[in-house]
């Protein structure tokens, strides 16, 4: 059964190095050991250190069940079968709580954001508000100057109208004045033209016929 894994996974390994920079990682739930030789030495300890599962290595080669690997700057060689071309389900799952934690925190940022945003959008729509209520005062109090100023030119026109007429008959009634004058001039000459024939008539008659009387009586 191991014969046939060992096999299985040289296979796959052999596969994944058909293609540059192929990557492995560590498999199981304990940590791997990565040796300086494909071979399990305790005296001297050719160990170079411990790798924990999901670790990402560069795909060196491989030698009799053993594959030879790079993590970051150190070189090695594992245990063929304690890799895998594939993320183990351990280290899907970290990376998928690690995932979902930074999209809780993303969300939960998000919200903080949101409910900012909304503060300001009501803080905006009480602005607006506010500004609608003095347009609207603001109209109104321009529809009500424009009315008086309206107004006032109607009085100005009607004053005018007003002063013209006054005039006018203030000519009348220099007019009618002047002519009473002339027909009270007038009267009174004629007056005294009556009067002077009434005394003279009456010299005549009070001269003339006296005499005649005095004649008739000779």
């Amino acid at each position: 059964m191991r014969l046939t894994k060992s096999l299985f996974v040289s296979l796959l390994l052999m596969y994944s190095l058909a293609n540059a920079q192929s990557y492995v990682y560590v498999t199981d739930t304990v940590d791997i050991p990565m040796r300086s030789a494909s071979k399990i030495q305790s005296n001297p300890s050719n160990l170079l250190r411990m790798l924990p599962s999901g670790t990402k290595l560069q795909l060196l080669s491989t030698d009799s069940g053993w594959t030879q690997v790079k993590f970051e700057q150190t070189t090695g060689w594992m245990i063929s079968r304690y890799l895998t071309s594939v993320l183990p389900a351990k280290a899907q799952l970290r990376k998928l709580r690690q995932t979902y934690n930074a999209n809780k925190l993303l969300i939960s940022q998000q919200t903080s954001k949101s409910k900012a945003l909304e503060e300001e959008v009501e803080l905006l729509k009480e602005s607006n508000t506010k500004l609608a209520i003095e347009t609207s005062k603001s109209q109104a109090e321009k529809e009500y100057v424009e009315g008086i100023y309206k107004d006032a030119l109607a009085l100005k026109d009607t004053n005018q109208s007003l002063e013209s007429q006054i005039l006018r008959l203030k000519a009348e009634i220099q007019l009618l004045q002047n002519n009473n004058t002339s027909d009270q001039d007038s009267s009174a000459r004629n007056w005294f033209i009556v009067g002077a024939l009434v005394l003279f008539f009456g010299f005549i008659i009070g001269f003339v016929f006296p005499k005649r009387t005095n004649q008739r009586r000779y």
